[in-house]
């Protein structure tokens, strides 16, 4: 069992008991996937490369191949057509998902500047959470002379908790550092 998985199992469990009492250890919180998303927007009509690089970006943050997003509908002020590539994402399970929030957690989020812990206001009402970070090269696997353009990243931690406060427990259990409000 690696480093993440074993705090979550040491840690994160046994206060999510505590604190909510749970009677059947299936009803404990866990984490159920993690989606990274790069979006790539009107670049990629005029830059046929621009996705390229971006998919390889991404696929080294992530250690796992891209899956390009194709726009829904036409939009004529964007010069857009249905079908056309607006972004990237990645799903991630199992150790692979475990991995990259160790990442993410010991080793980009310390890096960024002037960081003050991530915000803890990002929770959709059903236990999921939302980061944005705005460059990919605070990620120690991207070699900042290879980049073409700076590009956004949006990551989403899905848990299986029902309520923001046990998603936010459970986080708090495996290290992220929250903001001190």
């Amino acid at each position: 069992m690696g480093g993440l998985k074993e705090k979550y199992v040491k840690e994160a469990v046994p206060r999510l008991k505590e604190a909510y009492g749970y009677a059947n250890v299936m009803e404990i919180p866990r984490l159920t996937k993690v989606v990274l998303n790069v979006g790539v927007g009107k670049e990629a009509s005029s830059n046929p490369k621009a996705v390229e690089t971006a998919q390889a970006d991404l696929a080294t943050i992530a250690g796992q191949h891209p899956v390009v997003t194709r726009s829904k509908h036409s939009i004529a002020n964007f010069k857009l057509r249905a079908g056309m590539p607006v972004g990237l994402k990645v799903t991630l399970r199992g150790q692979r998902m475990y991995n990259f929030l160790d990442k993410l957690i010991s080793v980009v989020l310390p890096r960024l500047r002037d960081f003050q812990g991530v915000p803890a206001d990002a929770f959709d009402g059903r236990g999921s959470y939302a980061l944005g970070l705005k460059e990919q090269t605070v990620f120690p696997e991207i070699d900042f002379s290879k980049v073409d353009k700076m590009r956004g990243l949006e990551i989403c931690i899905v848990t299986s908790a029902k309520t923001d406060a046990e998603s936010r427990t459970l986080l708090e259990g495996i290290g992220m550092p929250f903001a001190k409000e």
